[in-house]
């Protein structure tokens, strides 16, 4: 919960990132799913907190205090390991310094110069139980004066020894220590093990995320490293206008001249970049893809679809479909303005039911409609001639029904030439003669468009976060606006964090002039950095009220301009243009169907 609770449920004035790294310190378990995925830390904020962590020695009483959370102090000078590790390193120069504060405690019967075998540990006299517990064949140089203290196991001393040793180590593995205090790894790793049991140390790989030992720092010092990192990627980042970002933003959606994609890898790239996204109907291939794909075709599309690598449908439930059957009079009306979107199958973890499993969706349907979907929901995806048979339908009768099942986004097909066939007129009464002459009905399959299956919440928000970067490069809450099938933005905020502890994304102030947290994927980072020296060109883009780039009013200042596929919106250099203007300007038209 303090994880991520709002900014306002703090009384403080501290940086949101301070208040999180400060949870991470008081919480004494953080979820499994964060400690395994804690992304790549700043090597330099590592070496920081090491260097404070580790004892800071200008007298004879702080050293004292040292000995008493080291418990044992290794006394072999070896110079060759000043390169081996990082720890042994601090170590060998700590050692040259303290002799002369060592041999004062001596004199003082503070401390003793403990044997064990080969080896050679320092020890303060308040230590000597505990050191003996760890080391039962240990002879002292000189006999320190008896201390009172509670008798220990081996492992409780143990366990006090490695707490002691972590709580100066930073990131560390369980050889590095076994090494330095000789001995077996084995019971590093047990003491280390019930130290995570407790919540006092986490594991993972934070020096190099790709290596194979596993790390061990104390909770504490982890939470430092964590904070100083984001400290770090946030002062990379340099805010920009709105008028910038939307100037930007024309660009990474490939709307902007010499941005637009090619064929049908180009095709595929842009509904992915596009999916969950619901505009009307008539408008996606007139007015949205033919605004990113140059040379659009639209059997290209039908392609990705037929093949099963697309799929489309309304996933935002129609108003009348929520109401009982018994209240009201509302019903399902087919029309060419219903918001469908595209989904990218193998990419449609997002996609969530907005009606909890049993309930009633008849409501609104006409009786037509009522038998169609039973049919289909007993057989299967049926092709057309099938329905007609099936139901003992007219034809007619049928392609209203699929067209509304449609309109109340509980139908979808094959193809998307179907949805064509539904919502040209032309086609539809059969206009037409020889090579002018249109199919009335399509090739392909008529099904429903959720399987019934259960569906992993959290991999689903995960999948819509990666969603809406990929559409805007930069996330924050005002940008979402005229999304309509989302979650609340609480969840997708928890799963934007997430994301970005394990540095997958960018957290940051990207775009200026608004409140809350912004994430960005690290490529539109870069992209955007270069964009804020660009001189002004002048040029003037339209977009259709219905692209998801019709941000005035809501980005950028001016009048909102409601989604409707009949109107248009221009920005000049990312600044809304008013619409009493649009005719009086060279405007780089959008393209119509042909």
């Amino acid at each position: 919960e303090i994880l991520n609770a709002n900014p306002y449920a703090f009384l403080d004035d501290a940086p949101l990132e301070e208040r999180r790294a400060r949870a991470v310190e008081m919480r004494r378990m953080l979820p499994e799913a964060v400690l395994g995925e804690i992304g790549r830390l700043d090597p330099a904020a590592i070496a920081e907190v090491c260097d404070d962590a580790w004892p800071d020695v200008r007298d004879t009483e702080e050293l004292h205090d040292a000995l008493l959370t080291l418990i044992a102090l290794p006394a072999r000078h070896d110079p060759a390991s000043l390169q081996s590790n990082r720890l042994r390193g601090k170590l060998q120069e700590s050692l040259n310094a303290w002799i002369p504060f060592l041999e004062q405690l001596v004199v003082d019967r503070r401390a003793s110069l403990a044997h064990v075998g080969s080896e050679a540990y320092w020890v303060a006299a308040e230590r000597v139980p505990v050191f003996s517990q760890v080391f039962p064949s240990a002879h002292f140089e000189a006999v320190p004066p008896s201390v009172s203290a509670a008798a220990l196991s081996r492992d409780e001393s143990l366990l006090n020894l490695i707490t002691g040793w972590m709580s100066h180590s930073g990131p560390v593995t369980s050889s590095q220590l076994a090494g330095i205090l000789t001995l077996p790894v084995s019971e590093i790793d047990k003491a280390l093990l019930r130290l995570e049991s407790s919540g006092v140390v986490l594991r993972g790989r934070f020096t190099d995320p790709h290596s194979d030992p596993t790390e061990w720092c104390e909770r504490r010092l982890l939470a430092r490293i964590h904070r100083l990192t984001l400290g770090q990627l946030r002062k990379e980042i340099q805010s920009v206008t709105p008028a910038q970002f939307m100037d930007w933003e024309l660009r990474w959606q490939h709307v902007a001249p010499s941005t637009q994609l090619l064929g049908q890898r180009g095709t595929l790239e842009a509904i992915r970049q596009m999916q969950g996204f619901e505009a009307p109907a008539n408008s996606w291939e007139r007015q949205i893809l033919r605004r990113r794909i140059a040379d659009y075709d639209p059997k290209v599309l039908d392609q990705l679809c037929l093949t099963g690598a697309v799929g489309w449908g309304r996933l935002s439930p129609h108003p009348a479909t929520l109401e009982a059957l018994t209240d009201g009079k509302r019903r399902v009306i087919p029309t060419s303005v219903a918001p469908i979107t595209f989904f990218v199958r193998e990419d449609s973890d997002w996609m969530i039911p907005q009606r909890d499993a049993g309930e009633a969706d008849t409501a609104g349907l006409s009786p037509d409609a009522v038998a169609v979907l039973q049919y289909l929901r007993q057989r299967g995806a049926s092709f057309f001639a099938d329905i007609v048979r099936g139901t003992a339908k007219l034809k007619s009768e049928v392609e209203t029904a699929l067209w509304e099942l449609v309109a109340a986004g509980l139908l979808t097909a094959d193809g998307f030439d179907n949805l064509r066939a539904l919502i040209d007129p032309k086609r539809r009464s059969g206009q037409g003669s020889g090579k002018t002459s249109r199919p009335r009905h399509s090739a392909g399959r008529w099904s429903l468009l959720y399987s019934i299956e259960n569906h992993d919440r959290n991999r689903a928000l995960e999948a819509i976060c990666w969603m809406l970067l990929r559409r805007y490069g930069i996330v924050f809450r005002e940008l979402l606006t005229r999304e309509a099938i989302l979650p609340k933005w609480r969840e997708l905020l928890i799963t934007l964090r997430r994301l970005e502890d394990r540095g997958e994304v960018r957290g940051g102030r990207f775009v200026g002039n608004f409140l809350g947290e912004q994430f960005a994927l690290p490529v539109a980072v870069e992209s955007l950095r270069a964009i804020r020296n660009q001189q002004p060109s002048g040029e003037v883009i339209t977009v259709s009220a219905a692209d998801p780039l019709n941000l005035v009013g809501i980005i950028v200042p001016g009048e909102r301009v409601p989604a409707n596929s009949g109107k248009a919106v221009a920005y000049r250099d990312g600044v809304a243009v008013p619409q009493d203007h649009l005719p009086n300007v060279n405007v780089i038209s959008m393209p119509v169907a042909g």
